[in-house]
C-alpha cells in the first residue's frame, strides 16, 4: 500500500471522520474527500480491472477525465459505473470494484491478458463470424462479458429536480479565465451564469504555486467569486458540469449538491464564454497502464485538495517546464518526489536548481523503457534517448506523467465550432470563435496565467459589446512568479523492448492496435475508433482522444486533422437525473382511454399502441390461451358482433376557407370534391413518394373536415401539417387536434346495426340512409355522438364518437345492448388478424417507410389529374427497376405461421427478394396466411417461393393480398 494521508494540507475537514466500505472492507475518510481520495489515502492500489484484458487498474487522475475509477455504488443506494473521483464521500457509503471475478485482487478473467496475442484489435469481427451455427453460443458469451456495473433492482432514492434558466452570458469554467470573463460581463449589468464542476473556484490555481495580487492564488479566486456573487443578475453554480450544447445557446448542466440530490439545468444563453480549461495528456511509454502510473495533475490534485500522497516515492516524467513547478509544489506539500525525468535534451539550469534544492534529482534527455511491478509500480528503468542500452533502474511506487495538455473542446465542437491541430502546443485548439460563443484561457492553448486572465477579461468584454452594452472597465490583477504553462508535448516515446504501450486504459487499446487498424485500411479516425474501441468506454476517451489522433494519423500516413467526435453528454448522466421530477411511469406518461379501467377489470392484457397509448391486446378467459382468445374474438366479429376501443386514433379538425384546397395538396387522394357528410380513404405521402400515413377524411361542412391518422403517427402528422401551413403554404386554414376530446367505440360485425339500435339511437341506420363512408351526428344510448361508417375489420362497422367524459357510459351501454347477441370485446391482436384477412395496411408492417402507394396496390387512391400534391413528382420520376410489391402468401403447410420479417427467396437464389410483413393463423379461413413485400410480386402470382425459418426453410404460394371477401360486400351491407 503506497497511498497515504499527509500530515497537513488539503481542503478537507480532518476533525470529521466518515466511515465507509469498499469491497466489504471497513475504511474511514474525512469530510471534503471524494471516494477516490479516501481510497487512495487508505492505500487502495487496485480499484478495477480493465474491460478487455482484465488488467489491474488504479487511479490515473483526480477529476472527470479519470478512465479507471468507476465503481458500483451499493449503499446508500445502488448505482452502476459511478466515478469515484467526483463522488463526494459521505458516511456509510458502500461501494465495490468493477469487472473482476471473484474480485479485483484475484480475477479469473485475467487469463485474457495471457492470451492477448490472440485478441488484437477487431478480433471479435473476425472470430464471431464463423461457423454460423456457433452464433447462439457466441451471443451468450458476449452478453455475459458485456457491460461493467449492474443496474440495481430498485430505483435509487435520489432527489432530482429540473430547473430552467435564461441569461445573457453563460460562462463555463471558474478557472482564472472564466472568473475574469464572468466578472467583466456582470460588471456591465448583464445576467450572468458561471458554471463550474468543482466545489470551489479557481481551477488549477489551488494546485499550483502562483500568487495573485500578492496573495495565494486560491484565496484570490475565492475573493473574485464572492465579488461576482454580490452583483445583481449574477448566479454561480458550483459542482455543476455543463454536459452538452444542443443548438445555439441551449445547454444542459447537472448540479450535484450532495450525494442524494442532483439538479438538471436547461440553460438558454445569448452569449457563451467557454473557459473549460484543458486535460493533461498521458505519456506513451512501455507499461504505462500499471497501477501507480498517474497523471502529474492527478497526483497534485490529490495532494493539494485532499491532503493525500499518491505514493511514498514518486518519480515525475514530463516534457515541459511546468512539471518542475508541480514537482516542487508536491515536495513542499510533503510528497516525497525522488526524481524528475525530463525527456527533453536541454533543461533550463534554473529549473534544475529549484528542483535540486528540494532534493529532487533531475534526469534530462532520458525516457522510461520499462515499468517494474505487477499489481503496483515497484521501480522504473530509464535510459538516455540517444543510448537506450545504457539503462538505469530507479526504485519508486508512483510515476507521475505529463505529456502536455489537450484543450477541452467538447462544447465548442458540439456548438458547431471547428478545430485545428496546433504544432506549437502539439494539440487541437479552436479554429475560430463563433458569433455567440467565445473561448478563453487554456482551452485556446494559452500558455500562462497572465494570458489566461487577459483572454478571460477580453471574452467577457466582447460578450457585453455583442449585446450592446458598454465595454466594462475591469482591472487585470498582477500575477507574481508567472511562468508559461508550456503546453508543448511529445509524441510516443521510444520502446526498445517492444512492450505494450496503452492509449485507452479502460478498453486496453494499445498503439499496436491503432497501427493494425491503419494497416487494415481504417484511415478515418472515426473508423479506427470503432474498430479498436478506443475512447468508447464510460469515460468517453477524455484521456485518450488526443493520443489516439496522434498515433493513428501517422500510422495512416496522414497529418492529425481532428479528434474523434465529441458527443454529449460530457460526463455520464443517470436516467433519473434526466427524468428529474418525472420518475417511474412519469418518465414517459402512459396515455389511457376513458375505458381503460373497464378493460383491466375484465381481464384484458394491455398493449402499447403507438404514442404510448395503452389498449387491450386480447381478453383471455380463465384457462384460455392467447391463441384461443384471439380466435374467439375474431369469430365474434365475423359471425356476430364485436366491440373495440379506438379512442387513441389520431383526429384533427381542419377548418377554414382554404381547407379543401390545402388537403388536396397534402393528400395524394382527391378529397376536395367530397360532399358534406361523406368520407374517403386517403394517403398522405412524403416528398419522396413513400407513404407517410393513411386515414380517412370526412367533410363535415363546406369549410370543415375531420381527418384521422394512425395512432402512432398522430403527433408527427399534425407537426407536418403545421409545418406546411407555417412555412410552405400560408393558407387560411386552422388545425385543431381533438384526439383526446373524443372517446371512440367501434361496433363491428353482421349484428352491429342490431346492437346499435338496441342501445337506442335517433339515427336511421338503414344502408340507404347511412351508407358506407358516411358520417352522421345524433344520439346513441342517450349521449350526443358523431358516428362514422368506416371499417378496419371488413365487416359492417359503426365508429361511435362521444365526449371523452361519456366514453365509459357509452361502452357500458353498448356492452349491455349486445349481451343478448353474444357481443365480445375485441383487442388489437384480433384486429391484426382481421385486417390481414382483408389485406389492409399497417404502419410499421407494410407501410415501412420504403414502400410507395403503387407498391402497395393503392393506385386507385392516387389522383394524378390533380394540379399537384406532395410526392407526385417522385411517383412520376423515381420508379426505375424492380419494386417490392404487396402480395399474399399461403404457406404450403396450412398450419405453419410464417415468422414476421422472414426473408423471401425465389427459385435457387440465395439473396432475399422480399420479406414477410405480417403473418397470422386465420380462424375465418382455417389456415395460416401472410402478407409480404416481394420484388415484382404481382408478376409472381401463383408461383412458389421459399421462406427462411429459424431452422431451415419452408415454401409458400404467392397469391393476392386480400384473403377474405375480396369484393367488400360485407362491409357495405
Amino acid at each position: 500500500m503506497s497511498g497515504h494521508r499527509l500530515a497537513t494540507g488539503g481542503r478537507i475537514d480532518r476533525a470529521t471522520t466518515l466511515p465507509f466500505t469498499f469491497d466489504r472492507r471497513a475504511l474511514t475518510g474525512h469530510a471534503g474527500d471524494t471516494l477516490a481520495s479516501a481510497l487512495l489515502a487508505n492505500g487502495i492500489d487496485v480499484i478495477a480491472r480493465s474491460f478487455k484484458l482484465h488488467r489491474p487498474r488504479g487511479f490515473v487522475s483526480a477529476g472527470i477525465d479519470e478512465p479507471n475509477g468507476f465503481v458500483q455504488l451499493v449503499a446508500p443506494y445502488g448505482a452502476p459505473n459511478v466515478l469515484a473521483t467526483t463522488l463526494p464521500l459521505a458516511a456509510d457509503i458502500a461501494a465495490r470494484s468493477l469487472h473482476g471475478w471473484p474480485g479485483t485482487g484475484f480475477d479469473l478473467g485475467a487469463i485474457a491478458d495471457l492470451l492477448h496475442p490472440l485478441l488484437p484489435a477487431g478480433f471479435y469481427y473476425k472470430t464471431f463470424m464463423s461457423p454460423p451455427s456457433a452464433w447462439p453460443w457466441y451471443e451468450r458469451l458476449i452478453r455475459r462479458a458485456a457491460g461493467l456495473g449492474r443496474v440495481p433492482a430498485a430505483p435509487a432514492p435520489v432527489c432530482t429536480e429540473r430547473r430552467f434558466a435564461h441569461c445573457d452570458v453563460l460562462v463555463v469554467g471558474a478557472g482564472p479565465a472564466g472568473l475574469m470573463a464572468a466578472l467583466a460581463a456582470a460588471t456591465s449589468g448583464l445576467r450572468v451564469i458561471l458554471a463550474d464542476a468543482q466545489p470551489t473556484p479557481g481551477g488549477l490555481l489551488s494546485d499550483h504555486r502562483w500568487q495573485v495580487e500578492g496573495d495565494d492564488a486560491a484565496a484570490w479566486a475565492m475573493q473574485v467569486a464572492l465579488t461576482f456573487d454580490a452583483m445583481p443578475g449574477a448566479r454561480r453554480l458550483s459542482r455543476t458540469t455543463v454536459t452538452g450544447c444542443h443548438g445555439e445557446g441551449f445547454f444542459t448542466a447537472v448540479e450535484q449538491e450532495e450525494l442524494h440530490f442532483e439538479r438538471l439545468w436547461k440553460i438558454r444563453a445569448r452569449q457563451v464564454v467557454l473557459a473549460a480549461g484543458a486535460f493533461e495528456r498521458p505519456m506513451l511509454f512501455p507499461d504505462n497502464d500499471q497501477p501507480g502510473v498517474m497523471l502529474l495533475s492527478g497526483v497534485s490534485a490529490f495532494a493539494h485538495r485532499y491532503g493525500v500522497a499518491a505514493g511514498r516515492r514518486v518519480v515525475v516524467i514530463a516534457c515541459h517546464a511546468d512539471a518542475y513547478a508541480q514537482a516542487c509544489a508536491l515536495r513542499d506539500a510533503g510528497v516525497h518526489v525522488a526524481a524528475l525525468v525530463d525527456v527533453r535534451d536541454r533543461v533550463p539550469a534554473r529549473l534544475v536548481e529549484d528542483a535540486s534544492t528540494r532534493g529532487i534529482e533531475v534526469i534530462g534527455g532520458q525516457t522510461i523503457v520499462k515499468v517494474h511491478g505487477d499489481r503496483r509500480v515497484t521501480a522504473i528503468t530509464v535510459a538516455p534517448l540517444d543510448a537506450l542500452h545504457a539503462e538505469r533502474t530507479i526504485d519508486c511506487d508512483t510515476v507521475a506523467m505529463s505529456a502536455g495538455w489537450q484543450p477541452t473542446l467538447h462544447l465548442h465542437s458540439q456548438a458547431g465550432g471547428r478545430m485545428r491541430f496546433d504544432p506549437r502546443v502539439h494539440a487541437f485548439v479552436p479554429e475560430a470563435p463563433l458569433d455567440w460563443l467565445r473561448t478563453a484561457g487554456s482551452v485556446n492553448g494559452t500558455a500562462s496565467l497572465g494570458d489566461c486572465l487577459r483572454e478571460g477579461l477580453s471574452a467577457g468584454q466582447s460578450a457585453a459589446g455583442a449585446l450592446g452594452r458598454p465595454i466594462p472597465e475591469v482591472r487585470l490583477p498582477h500575477v507574481f512568479g508567472d511562468e508559461p504553462l508550456d503546453l508543448a508535448a511529445v509524441a510516443e516515446l521510444p520502446n526498445p523492448r517492444r512492450r505494450r504501450v496503452f492509449v485507452d486504459f479502460q478498453h486496453d487499446v494499445t498503439t499496436d492496435d491503432l497501427r493494425l487498424a491503419a494497416r487494415e485500411g481504417y484511415r478515418s479516425i472515426e473508423h479506427a475508433k470503432r474498430y479498436t474501441t478506443a475512447g468508447m468506454g464510460v469515460d468517453q476517451g477524455k484521456s485518450a482522444h488526443l493520443n489516439v489522433a496522434l498515433v493513428q494519423a501517422p500510422a495512416a500516413r496522414q497529418s492529425p486533422s481532428t479528434l474523434p467526435t465529441l458527443r454529449p453528454p460530457f460526463t455520464p448522466m443517470a436516467f433519473g437525473t434526466i427524468a428529474a421530477h418525472d420518475p417511474g411511469p412519469l418518465v414517459r406518461p402512459t396515455r389511457e382511454t376513458p375505458m381503460s379501467a373497464w378493460h383491466r377489470d375484465h381481464g384484458a392484457v394491455m398493449y402499447e399502441s403507438g404514442a404510448n397509448w395503452r389498449r387491450p391486446g386480447y381478453y383471455p378467459r380463465a384457462g384460455e390461451s392467447m391463441a384461443s382468445a384471439v380466435a374467439r374474438e375474431c369469430r365474434a366479429v365475423r359471425e356476430g358482433v364485436g366491440i373495440y376501443d379506438s379512442s387513441p386514433l389520431g383526429k384533427v379538425l381542419v377548418d377554414g376557407p382554404d381547407a379543401a384546397a390545402f388537403l388536396d395538396r397534402v393528400y395524394a387522394t382527391r378529397v376536395g370534391n367530397l360532399a358534406p357528410g361523406r368520407g374517403r380513404y386517403a394517403l398522405m405521402l412524403r416528398e419522396d413518394g413513400r407513404v407517410f400515413d393513411d386515414g380517412v377524411v370526412f367533410r363535415l361542412a363546406a369549410d370543415r373536415f375531420w381527418i384521422t391518422t394512425t395512432t402512432g403517427n398522430a403527433d408527427a402528422a399534425l407537426a407536418w401539417l403545421e409545418y406546411l401551413l407555417q412555412c410552405v403554404w400560408p393558407m387560411r386554414v386552422f388545425l385543431t387536434p381533438v384526439s383526446a376530446q373524443w372517446a371512440n367505440a367501434v361496433v363491428c360485425g353482421p349484428l352491429a346495426r342490431v346492437v346499435l339500435q338496441a342501445a337506442g339511437t335517433d339515427l336511421d341506420l338503414a344502408p340507404g340512409a347511412f351508407p358506407f363512408m358516411a358520417v352522421r351526428d345524433g344520439t346513441v344510448a342517450g349521449l350526443p355522438a358523431r358516428v362514422f361508417r368506416v371499417s378496419f375489420t371488413g365487416e359492417v362497422s359503426y365508429e361511435v364518437n362521444v365526449r371523452a367524459r361519456d366514453g365509459l357510459a357509452l361502452w357500458a351501454a353498448l356492452i349491455e345492448a349486445g349481451r343478448s347477441h353474444g357481443i365480445e370485446p375485441v383487442g388489437s391482436e384480433a384486429n391484426h388478424v382481421l385486417r390481414i384477412e382483408k389485406g389492409y395496411l399497417s404502419t410499421g408492417h407494410e407501410v415501412d417507410g420504403m414502400a410507395d402507394p403503387l407498391d402497395l396496390g393503392l393506385d386507385r387512391f392516387i389522383t394524378m389529374d390533380k394540379p399537384d400534391f406532395i410526392g407526385r413528382r417522385s411517383l412520376e420520376v423515381f420508379r426505375n427497376g424492380p419494386r417490392r410489391e404487396l402480395v399474399g402468401l399461403l404457406s404450403t403447410d396450412p398450419a405453419t405461421v410464417l415468422p414476421e420479417g422472414a426473408q423471401v427467396l425465389v427459385d435457387a437464389e440465395t439473396h432475399a427478394r422480399g420479406f414477410v410483413t405480417a403473418a397470422v393463423a386465420s380462424p375465418a379461413l382455417g389456415r395460416a396466411i401472410a402478407l409480404a413485400l416481394l420484388d415484382d410480386g404481382r408478376a409472381r402470382m401463383g408461383h412458389t417461393v421459399r421462406i427462411t425459418m429459424p431452422r431451415g426453410e419452408t415454401t409458400a404460394s404467392v397469391v393476392a393480398p386480400v384473403f377474405f371477401d375480396p369484393a367488400g360486400e360485407r362491409l357495405r351491407g
